[in-house]
């Protein structure tokens, strides 16, 4: 094969002056000029073909048969060529409108003017051998002599439209692409084939596959099904689309199971295919696969009545005629497909009907779609009469509808755009002015010394309307504008199947949402008519957060609720978000609300009785003082010292009075003084009990003959006594406040769900110091107090004190564990109790029992009585 080159490009050119002085070497005898050289074909590839010469020549590869049979090898004789079968009258459509299309623009007088333009069109029989063969023959030429060995003039085809299987341009263009022969595809859709880097001369007029499966993606994410099953042809548009679709899905979804159809339609592998539909959860399955491909499985869905399933279906079958038959519309109705752009071409069924055959070998394709169409033949040599004989006058009105139904033309109108590209590549480049050229010395190309490497170099910015306002053009890689249909499959009047446009998807669309979808229009192939479930775990709730399982795709969750103190707020969240730190969780977990503020208030049932319980104290102290102060001159009264129990009194209401302080929102004032009112009161109150006691010790001591103690402790040294104990108190609670006082604070720690409202000790050697010196007169006292319980005396007060300092330090020796275990609110009520508890003890140990002899027994409240020693027992 010899085929123009750009001057610039050294390797192609040696390349083909190489082969130029092989052939001559080959072909030529030894006194022949280079001028008279003539080479002459060895075979000739049997290919279906329709030509129609012209000053520029557009090539076109075509399936126009279903299938490619080989013969036997038999390695003893010159096998035959491969035959062609199973017309595809789709196919033929296809090369016809190309046809139309270039009859089309011999017709403007504004495109291409004084120009003729003739086409060269092959059927490539599903086959890669066949595709590359027939694209081999259009750039290399079908002369039967070939005599110009320099590669001057032009090419055979200056561009070829097609192929339509991806794999199959792949191959070709990798070997056009070498002589920058331009390959227009209006089929071809592998992601593959936008790197310009492998495919420099690859076009397509229909959208890549990365583009389909976004928009896929999409309709998965509208009706928010994460959970789809994947079948693909095992080719590279099936393969290349798969792995798009996975890079794809794993932003959103997964992918249940990933099957491939066998390349020899295995019965068992597709009845392998079919198990795994069935046994999977998910209902959406989405298929990436042409249609010679995917019959064996539509068959078999029907032989074992899988129903129940969405299907999503890519362009290479949406729209094929083949599964719009009524036997799968129990199982594929309601299929949602994407679908090329359906375009309007109104003067092409005219010219498709009046299709006529002639007897020219070089287009041998129309006397087969005739054969076909009609079932009968043409008188040729070697043919048998077993079939009636063609007139070549049969009416194609009568024919199969498929090839004459203009109706839904999508891919045609693909081959109709991608033949007027090049025609308005072709058209710039021939309107170039001189001078002002792209190539090298501004230099423009001519007709007579056209190259397909100048036509790429334009076809690259080509940019136009169609007679029919669209527009074309390509992007960097290529590509066309992706836009495209949502068909979704319903059932017509006749019980077949109707694809109906329900949606576009248009790549042009701002946003990221570029889904057009009319949901009332969708019919659902469900006894509910709505759309399916098809997840593998129900979305996570608010208040939860998705754990995945171990071994299971990301899409397989158990949803957990969130810890307490954390929540979320969305569905399907992957983690739980803590609250701030004056927050918390509510019960559902789905919002963050402010945390409960706790203490101990005079408005709850504890705080008021506590409250009341202390008022009642203070009015008990002022009561029994009232009774002391009215008797104040009786025996009992005055031998107990009346001075020290009026002052005890006082401390003691004081003390009842303290407990209100522990009550209520602490504040800086209310810590303060809270503390330092129960120190001095307290230890006012033991100082007065200590005195007491001792003025009891001593009285006794003074009843022994020349003890003249109580001269040296009277009244003045009592109250100097008392005023110096409670003084330490005072100040032990000074350095304490000066140092470090308590303060209030929010303890969030000891419970996080809630704010604990409390004051601080400050400095707890202050806190420790205040109990421990209450502690040390309570125990000094009670000593004393135990000493002299049993002194001789008609009324000793000793036994009394005993008892209530008993009471008292059980009371606070009991408080320290209560309060260390409390928690919140109630180790302030701890705290309370003790002290109300110890208040109450030594009020009444002490001043009951003299309010029994003055209240009730009036008679005992004298001098006398007072005086009088017991009988002692024998």
């Amino acid at each position: 094969m010899c085929s123009p080159v750009q001057p610039q490009k050294q390797p192609l050119l040696q390349l083909c002056l190489v082969m130029s002085v092989v052939w001559m070497t080959t072909f030529s005898s030894s006194s022949a000029t280079v001028s008279n050289i003539t080479c002459h074909p060895w075979r000739r590839f049997q290919l279906n073909e329709m030509y129609r010469p012209g000053d520029v020549v557009f090539g076109g590869l075509f399936e126009v048969h279903f299938l490619t049979v080989f013969p036997d090898l038999s390695f003893t004789s010159e096998p035959e060529q491969p035959r062609c079968e199973r017309l595809d009258p789709a196919g033929f459509q296809f090369a016809q409108t190309m046809a139309f299309a270039i009859e089309e623009i011999n017709r403007d007088p504004s495109l291409l003017p004084n120009i003729t333009l003739g086409y060269h069109l092959n059927d490539v029989c599903v086959n890669l051998a066949v595709a590359f063969r027939a694209a081999m023959a259009q750039v290399s030429g079908t002369d039967s002599i070939f005599s110009d060995l320099g590669c001057t003039g032009q090419p055979p085809v200056i561009g070829i439209i097609g192929d339509p299987t991806s794999t199959q341009s792949i191959a070709i263009s990798r070997v056009l692409s070498l002589f920058r022969v331009p390959l227009v595809s209006y089929y071809a859709t592998c992601s593959c084939l936008s790197n310009r880097r492998e495919f420099p001369s690859f076009f397509r007029t229909i959208p890549s596959d990365a583009f389909q499966v976004k928009a896929m993606i999409q309709i998965l994410q509208r009706f928010q099904w994460t959970w789809v099953g994947l079948i693909v042809s095992d080719d590279d548009y099936g393969l290349y689309a798969a792995r798009a679709f996975h890079e794809e899905m794993s932003q959103f979804g997964c992918a249940a199971f990933h099957m491939v159809l066998p390349r020899d339609n295995s019965r068992a592998e597709v009845r392998h295919i079919v198990a795994t539909i069935l046994r999977s959860t998910a209902r959406v399955i989405v298929v990436f696969s042409t249609p010679s491909y995917l019959l064996p499985l539509a068959d078999e869905l029907i032989v074992q009545q899988v129903k129940g399933r969405q299907w999503i279906a890519s362009e290479a079958w949406t729209t094929s005629p083949a599964f719009h038959t009524s036997q799968l519309l129990p199982f594929l109705g309601g299929t949602l497909g994407i679908a090329i752009r359906r375009g309007e071409i109104p003067a092409l069924r005219e010219f498709l009907l009046h299709l006529r055959p002639n007897s020219r070998p070089d287009n041998n394709m129309i006397s087969l779609f005739w054969e076909k169409m009609f079932d009968c033949q043409f008188q040729q040599q070697g043919k048998g009469n077993d079939s009636p004989t063609c007139t070549g006058q049969e009416n194609l009105e009568t024919a199969d509808a498929v090839y004459s139904d203009v109706s839904n033309l999508r891919a045609a109108y693909n081959v109709y755009k991608a033949v007027y590209a090049l025609a308005h590549a072709l058209h710039n480049l021939l309107s170039c002015e001189q001078g002002k050229g792209p190539f090298v010395g501004n230099t423009c190309a001519e007709l007579h010394t056209l190259q397909p490497w100048q036509v790429l170099y334009y076809l690259e910015r080509v940019n136009f309307t169609t007679h029919y306002g669209d527009r074309v053009s390509f992007d960097v890689n290529g590509d066309a504008q992706a836009i495209y249909d949502v068909l979704n499959w319903q059932a017509a009047p006749d019980g077949t199947i109707q694809p109906v446009t329900v949606g576009t998807y248009d790549e042009a669309i701002p946003g990221t949402d570029k889904l057009t979808l009319d949901n009332d229009r969708i019919f659902w192939n469900f006894k509910s008519n709505t759309p399916p479930r098809s997840v593998c775990s129900e979305p996570c709730p608010p208040g939860t957060r998705r754990t995945t399982k171990k071994g299971e795709p990301v899409c397989c969750f158990d949803c957990l609720p969130c810890a307490d103190g954390e929540i979320s707020n969305t569905t399907d969240s992957s983690e739980c978000y803590r609250c701030p730190p004056d927050f918390w969780s509510n019960e559902a977990r789905d919002s963050c609300e402010p945390k409960p503020v706790e203490f101990l208030s005079f408005e709850e049932p504890l705080g008021v009785c506590l409250t009341v319980t202390s008022l009642l104290g203070v009015c008990v102290c002022l009561a029994v003082l009232s009774v002391f102060a009215r008797h104040r001159s009786t025996p009992v009264v005055r031998a107990n010292n009346s001075e020290l129990s009026f002052l005890l009194l006082l401390a003691l209401a004081l003390c009842f009075l303290c407990a209100v302080l522990f009550i209520g929102q602490p504040q800086q004032w209310t810590c303060q003084l809270r503390h330092v009112v129960f120190g001095l009161a307290f230890a006012l109150c033991i100082s007065c009990i200590l005195v007491k006691t001792i003025v009891v010790v001593m009285a006794f001591r003074a009843t022994l003959p020349d003890n003249n103690v109580m001269r040296w402790f009277g009244a003045a040294q009592q109250r100097g006594t008392v005023v110096v104990f409670t003084a330490v108190q005072a100040s032990i609670c000074v350095v304490w406040l000066t140092t470090a006082p308590p303060t209030p604070y929010r303890n969030t720690h000891y419970q996080n769900s809630r704010i604990i409202w409390e004051c601080t000790m400050g400095s707890v050697v202050g806190f420790g110091s205040v109990f421990s010196y209450i502690g040390l007169l309570a125990a000094v006292c009670f000593l004393l107090a135990f000493l002299a319980r049993k002194l001789p005396d008609t009324f000793n007060e000793a036994k009394f004190i005993t008892f209530s300092m008993l009471i008292f330090c059980a009371v606070w020796i009991s408080f320290v564990p209560a309060y260390v275990s409390s928690p919140g609110k109630y180790t302030v009520a701890v705290e309370i109790f003790a002290i109300l508890a110890s208040s109450f003890g030594l009020l009444v140990a002490i001043f009951v029992p003299k309010l029994y002899i003055i209240l009730l027994y009036p008679e005992k409240n004298t001098k006398k009585a007072m005086m009088g020693r017991p009988t002692s027992k024998k």
